[in-house]
């Protein structure tokens, strides 16, 4: 499967052109279901991974299959689901009428629903839960960049998949509770809607303590929904999740020893909502906060910070100018 079959990225943008990319820099067979855009980028300009620690790689177009027809998933081994949570049913409905009965296919996508909708609608296929730990900037002329650190988290199975995925400078580890794993991403996702709404780096908008406490009040109405729902969310730090909203809490200096033992940030890294929000697309916020804000309704538990992030957010899709660059204080409505 893994030497005679290639591995097919199903919605390659950001995230999939880097992965995909990375992939075939190993040496991997790998081919990119891409919109029109990114095939005519790439053709052009060749793929260009570039990462956080100053590290590159440059591939030409031959080095990868490129095509904008599903038809391309005919003879897959594996399929990594890169596409937008909205996307998750349209993407299902191709694999399932082109990629082979055999393929393993691996959702790479945030949110917490994407793999039930795959199941769903690929019967009885081998569907696995994915999660991609760091930011990928689109920086064009086929230049991907990876600004945030971490290995990708996948679903523990008998084959061992994430360890034949696992290549040299992107590492794919296994998780027995992978479920956890990625209710725990989401809450850090949280923070995608106030870097969108702010217009700062994510580092710079982690420097100031004031959009730190407003992250931590809004985390801290993520997990109390995730608690009495009795679901436990799985950090992917060595610092256990219950923690981190008194750590956003913490004086500067101390947040950022803290935050740099545990995590690499790009100086310019951004969140996919902003740039979501600068190119006029929808953002994923109902797979985001509108996660947790379902699960708080089930469970009669107060949420009002999470709502107004929500309003926001939509009223930033809606006039479609942008981040809306808000400060903290207006983000809570008391300025």
């Amino acid at each position: 499967m893994m030497t005679n079959r290639p591995i097919v990225v199903a919605g390659a943008g950001a995230i999939g052109c880097f992965v995909g990319g990375m992939l075939a820099a190993a040496g991997r067979r790998v081919a990119l279901l891409v919109r029109p855009r990114v095939k005519t980028e790439i053709e052009r300009f060749g793929l260009l991974l570039t990462d956080f620690d100053g590290s590159e790689k440059k591939l030409g177009a031959g080095q990868l299959a490129l095509s904008e027809d599903p038809s391309i998933f005919h003879s897959a081994g594996i399929v990594l689901v890169t596409v937008k949570s909205a996307d998750t049913a349209a993407v299902a409905e191709q694999i399932a009428q082109h990629a082979p009965e055999d393929a393993v296919i691996v959702s790479l996508q945030n949110g917490v629903g994407n793999v039930a909708v795959l199941r769903e609608r690929l019967g009885g296929r081998r569907v696995l839960a994915g999660m991609v730990p760091f930011n990928v900037i689109a920086m064009g002329e086929g230049r991907f960049h990876r600004s945030t650190s971490g290995d990708i988290h996948i679903g523990e199975d008998a084959e061992n998949t994430a360890g034949k995925l696992s290549v040299a400078g992107l590492t794919m580890r296994a998780s027995a509770d992978i479920t956890g794993v990625q209710w725990g991403k989401l809450i850090i996702n949280l923070n995608n809607a106030l870097s969108a709404l702010s217009d700062l780096p994510l580092a710079a908008q982690l420097a100031n303590r004031d959009w730190r406490r407003l992250f931590a009040d809004q985390m801290a109405e993520g997990l109390a929904a995730l608690k009495a729902a009795g679901i436990t969310p799985v950090s992917a730090t060595p610092i256990p999740m219950s923690w981190s909203p008194a750590l956003l809490r913490l004086p500067d200096a101390i947040f950022k020893a803290i935050l740099g033992r545990t995590m690499k940030i790009d100086p310019e890294a951004r969140s996919s909502m902003w740039q979501d929000l600068k190119q006029g697309r929808r953002t994923e916020i109902d797979y985001l906060q509108g996660a947790v804000i379902a699960l708080a309704e089930r469970n009669n538990v107060s949420v009002p910070l999470m709502r107004r992030i929500v309003a926001l957010i939509k009223e930033a899709e809606t006039a479609g100018n942008g981040p809306l660059r808000l400060t903290p204080q207006q983000i809570r409505g008391s300025a």
